[in-house]
């Protein structure tokens, strides 16, 4: 909305056209997102106690966490205000991407709060019933496989000429990733399914130390800020030969706003934690960063980016299928970052150390950009 108020400004007084500047704009989400939480994240915690909203610890957790318990929990809410406030101050709103992003950010922020409001009524960790948790998340995930495959097939970018619509186009009919083209076609619905979805329930395994989720969702975040920054720039993304799509020149405001309003919830979020996140925030951010992923054609770097997600949530799969089969663990406890608290390493040790993990992978996601 202000960029619309700026560049009205700017016809009359020059320096209001800056806001014109998508760094600039960027950089305004950062700071936008950050001072909201950082404002309001007393106000939301104060809040949160006074309804009773306190978080509920696994009995078969590791016993050193049930001193948590009654921890405020739902904080997402913060993050999740925060993120479409300043999506909304800073990205240009005719941009059919933003729009993806911010629905996908209510749907999935959605179906946690509900599952967070379950297990705060009935004091019960397992929440929303599976069934009806997985449909409404793959309601959600669906919406944007369609919705992505409606804009590149039928509705072209109305910001791009005819020869950038004829370079647009066919990487939906051979779906690019990096290093190959995939001829999914309309397959690619499915695909997306899996990758948000994934992405989503991976985020949220993760988060279960304090601060030990939020920052590589920022970093990470960043990570496919650079990339959505880079495919959306027809000279970059000649330049390092990555699908050229104009709509994600935008798609970098709301990973600013999503930096922003991470690093404001982890000076809250870190240990000894004020606030939990909780499944409204973890679900919906992970959905975010999928479908972010989704839309810049960089699944596999976000693989990589992602990779302590991807670990946590294979830490889990392997654990319950190796019980099921062998009536064997893999694990002392699952997710992974139990299994090193049961080893012996402190909480602050176990996410310090998953956070250089965190920043190492985004490094190297990075670094696939020059591996065309």
């Amino acid at each position: 909305m202000l960029v619309w108020l700026f560049g009205w400004l700017g016809q009359y007084y020059t320096p209001f056209s800056a806001v014109s500047s998508l760094t600039l704009r960027a950089l305004l989400a950062v700071i936008t997102a950050l001072a909201f939480s950082m404002i309001f994240g007393g106000r939301v915690i104060k809040h949160l106690r006074s309804l009773k909203y306190g978080q509920a610890i696994r009995d078969d957790g590791p016993q050193s966490h049930l001193v948590k318990t009654g921890t405020p929990t739902m904080g997402g809410v913060l993050i999740l205000s925060a993120i479409g406030i300043s999506t909304l101050l800073w990205a240009r709103l005719n941009n059919p991407y933003v729009w993806i992003l911010l629905v996908v950010m209510v749907i999935f922020g959605a179906v946690g709060w509900a599952d967070d409001w379950l297990k705060i009524k009935y004091k019960d960790p397992k929440g929303l019933i599976a069934r009806k948790k997985y449909f409404w998340l793959s309601i959600g995930a669906l919406f944007v496989g369609v919705s992505l495959y409606y804009i590149a097939t039928l509705q072209p970018d109305i910001n791009t000429t005819r020869e950038m619509q004829d370079l647009l186009l066919p990487i939906f009919k051979d779906w690019m990733i990096p290093f190959s083209v995939v001829p999914f076609g309309i397959g690619f619905i499915i695909f997306t399914y899996f990758v948000i979805n994934g992405a989503s329930n991976a985020v949220n395994l993760t988060d279960g130390l304090d601060g030990l989720a939020i920052l590589p969702v920022v970093l990470v975040a960043a990570g496919l800020g650079a990339m959505a920054y880079v495919s959306g720039d027809v000279r970059f993304a000649d330049y390092l030969h990555v699908p050229y799509i104009a709509y994600n020149s935008e798609v970098i405001i709301v990973c600013g706003a999503m930096i922003g309003a991470g690093l404001g919830f982890l000076w809250f979020n870190a240990h000894p934690a004020q606030v939990f996140m909780g499944d409204v925030g973890a679900l919906a951010l992970g959905a975010m960063l999928g479908t972010i992923a989704v839309m810049t054609r960089q699944e596999i770097a976000f693989a990589i980016m992602g990779g302590l997600f991807v670990a946590e949530a294979l830490s889990v799969m392997l654990q319950v299928g190796s019980y099921k089969l062998r009536k064997k663990r893999v694990f002392r406890m699952a997710p992974l970052h139990h299994h090193f608290e049961e080893i012996g390493w402190k909480e602050t040790q176990v996410v310090a150390r998953f956070w250089i993990i965190a920043i190492i992978l985004v490094i190297l996601g990075l670094m696939t950009l020059k591996l065309r």
